[in-house]
């Protein structure tokens, strides 16, 4: 099950999650695949209401006790022993503001802010600190990836000029090192004005670079 849920993230978060240890792997799978499973209902649409109603049966199993969630979800499963797993149902609410017929700076702002909320949440189940650098660098990942995902153009540019007035990415504990990775190939989408995350080799070697050293 864990090589499944590995084989469907996407490539970049694959890429990173390659750098985590054996201790926040597990970890950090858990948080990837459920961003993914998000991810997948918003691009699936069909219809709103029917995604909202996705979306929400996930917020609601976030923040009731693990002992009652169903079995046999292989995310919920990775889950279930987490402390504080209700943080993660920011991540719902993140999603869901994709939804908003035009995409504005609140739009952005929620989904990037979802997003961080819930990579803090993922540090305080490894026992790191220093929330303010994990929200800074999950956010600065998150607008890079909604930017390369955009086909609108004008949307695309407005993600990556509310992205280019953001600090860059903190140095960040070995332990999110895959959160790093992301953070850092982000800086360099979006200095590409939204390119895919994984292009060239110059953003393979960045990753090699921070996957080692961390910055």
């Amino acid at each position: 099950m864990t090589a499944e849920l590995t084989e469907a993230l996407p490539p970049p978060q694959r890429l990173a999650l390659s750098y985590a240890s054996s201790r926040s792997r597990p970890a950090h799978l858990a948080l990837l695949s459920l961003d993914a499973r998000m991810g997948g209902i918003i691009r699936n649409r069909g219809e709103p209401l029917l995604v909202q109603m996705r979306l929400a049966w996930w917020r609601d199993m976030l923040r009731r006790p693990a002992r009652e969630w169903p079995g046999g979800d292989p995310v919920l499963d990775r889950l279930a022993g987490w402390r504080e797993p209700a943080g993660l149902a920011a991540l719902a609410d993140g999603w869901e503001a994709l939804l908003a017929d035009d995409l504005g700076a609140s739009a952005i702002a929620e989904f990037v802010g979802g997003r961080g909320e819930a990579f803090v949440c993922l540090a305080r189940q490894l026992g790191v600190e220093a929330e303010a650098d994990v929200r800074e660098a999950a956010e600065n990942w998150a607008l890079a990836d909604l930017a390369a995902n955009l086909t609108d153009g004008e949307e695309r540019a407005l993600v990556v000029d509310y992205g280019r007035s953001r600090p860059a990415a903190p140095r960040l504990s070995a332990s999110l090192r895959p959160l790093a990775v992301l953070a850092g190939l982000g800086t360099l989408a979006l200095q590409r004005s939204g390119a895919p995350l994984l292009h060239g080799p110059r953003s393979l070697a960045i990753a090699l670079r921070i996957g080692f050293t961390g910055r």
